[in-house]
């Protein structure tokens, strides 16, 4: 496995890093890590999944109507 090593970290940068880590339940190298692994490997959302779906099978066309009569407020009497 690779080692990095990080120069010129500021004390408040460092400082940040190990109460997050703290709040992670965590060393602050496994949260670094994390922290680089989340940077490099963004979670994809479900709706981003599902157009990405789409966009490899061509594209969906869905034929929704819509109502086009106005909206009657509720009655609060």
């Amino acid at each position: 496995m690779a080692a990095v090593v990080v120069r010129s970290l500021s004390d408040e940068t460092l400082r940040a890093l190990k109460r997050r880590a703290a709040r992670s339940g965590r060393s602050t190298e496994a949260e670094i890590r994390e922290i680089l692994k989340a940077a490099v490997h963004p979670q994809v959302g479900l709706g981003s999944a599902l157009a990405r779906i789409g966009q490899q099978i061509g594209g969906v066309d869905f034929e929704i109507g819509r109502k086009r009569s106005p909206i009657k407020p509720p009655r609060l009497s």
